[in-house]
């Protein structure tokens, strides 16, 4: 995967924007204004994806790739390092996931109609 296909996967979902928030590089994507993927875009060589504790220690566990969301809180985020042992399909569910799991947050009277599955 590269930085254009992960950013046009993620602008592909329904209502994501787009920001730079904290600096020049760490590209942030955003449904209903909360964050549900970044990655640094000088140095892409991961991305974080926002994950359900139970899973986010499963997959910690089953893939060397997966592991504890960096400069982010390690219960809800996982850092996904590109190019090892996750394909780039795997990742993109990820995404949809986190994707979803970010609307389900919201009260029920903002979220998005849209929910991917």
């Amino acid at each position: 995967m590269h930085i254009e296909e992960l950013r046009e996967f993620c602008l592909g979902l329904p209502l994501v924007e787009e920001k730079f928030p904290f600096d020049q590089t760490t590209l942030v994507f955003y449904i209903a204004g909360k964050m549900f993927c970044l990655c640094d875009i000088d140095n892409f060589d991961s991305v974080n994806i926002k994950c359900d504790p139970d899973n986010a220690i499963e997959l910690r566990a089953t893939f060397e790739a997966v592991i504890p969301g960096y400069h982010m809180n390690k219960k809800h985020w996982n850092t996904v390092k590109i190019h090892q042992d996750v394909k780039d399909v795997q990742i993109k569910e990820w995404i949809k996931d986190s994707y979803n799991l970010v609307i389900l947050t919201l009260p029920k009277s903002k979220r998005p109609e849209v929910l991917k599955e």
